[in-house]
């Protein structure tokens, strides 16, 4: 396969290297950089190496864009028009949800199949092995491509943008973890109870993980107050200690907006308490409006 690479930064570089070392053709890359050091890229790859989006991409079966994200839609909007109706587009970028439906949108305008392509790690530690999540019209074609070239990759149901939401609502949940592991971890080191900490929580490691966010959300409905009391008593406790709270400051915020949203629900249903069936979706529509900066 005949590939353009739009940016050889560190994600373009990485993975042309990949696609050479699996026999598919760098064709021609383009950068603004054009120093010495890019020239020798270029070469390196065996590429033309081209300054801005143009004609010479019709050459191209692939072209994939690795720029920032904040360019990731002008450079779609000048790349596509000369593509081949036979050629695939496919966004490494970081880009919003809302420019890569954008850039899909100008893809579909000229018959050609684009992807959105999330790196769900860090190119720096797993290079060409780091997981990809593709959506959109060409997800499947760039999916596969990607797996032949050794990289784990798949193609998801939906639209362009929406691999991008995932990686982020992924992050909310590992870096919201990362958080709660670097305070809860600090203040267990700082009480000498680090290693008694792992074996109590050792029971958490025998429930798979989406079991166990489903559990968490559909018993919060039922025991926000009396949890927001014990979340208050940790934070206390981290005070006590000498450390400052800071992931647990907005645990209170959110276990406290649900007891307030109780509340309401008993007053307006003349003291008695809010009804709601066991399920997760029955659950997450009701939390969600309390979650809606703008009540409807």
């Amino acid at each position: 396969m005949k590939i353009a690479l739009i940016g050889c930064g560190e994600v373009g570089h990485c993975y042309a290297l990949a696609w050479r070392a699996a026999g598919h053709d760098i064709h021609a890359i383009c950068e603004l950089r054009q120093d010495a050091e890019m020239q020798a890229r270029a070469a390196a790859h065996g590429a033309a190496l081209h300054d801005a989006p143009g004609p010479w991409l019709t050459g191209a079966d692939l072209v994939v864009s690795a720029v920032f994200g904040h360019a990731a839609l002008a450079v779609a909007g000048q790349a596509l028009p000369h593509l081949r109706h036979d050629a695939l587009y496919a966004d490494f970028t970081t880009a919003s949800a809302t420019d890569m439906r954008a850039a899909a949108d100008v893809a579909a305008r000229h018959g050609i199949a684009f992807a959105d392509v999330a790196i769900m790690g860090a190119i720096a530690l797993l290079a060409e092995r780091t997981p990809l999540l593709c959506a959109g019209t060409g997800a499947q074609a760039v999916a596969a491509f990607a797996r032949d070239a050794g990289a784990p990759a798949q193609a998801i149901d939906g639209q362009a943008g929406d691999a991008v939401r995932l990686k982020l609502l992924r992050s909310i949940m590992t870096k919201g973890m990362e958080s709660l592991t670097v305070e809860c971890l600090v203040a267990a080191e700082r009480m000498g109870l680090r290693d008694a900490l792992y074996e109590v929580l050792a029971d958490i490691d025998r429930t798979p993980l989406t079991t166990f966010m489903d559990s968490f959300l559909r018993s919060h409905v039922l025991h926000a107050p009396r949890r927001m009391a014990e979340v208050r008593e940790a934070r206390e406790q981290l005070v006590e200690a000498g450390l400052q709270p800071l992931v647990l400051d907005g645990v209170e915020r959110l276990f406290a907006r649900t007891a307030q949203g109780l509340d309401a629900a008993r007053a307006a249903n003349g003291g008695a308490p809010l009804r709601l069936p066991d399920t997760v979706p029955a659950r997450l529509e009701w939390l969600t409006t309390l979650a809606l900066r703008e009540k409807p």
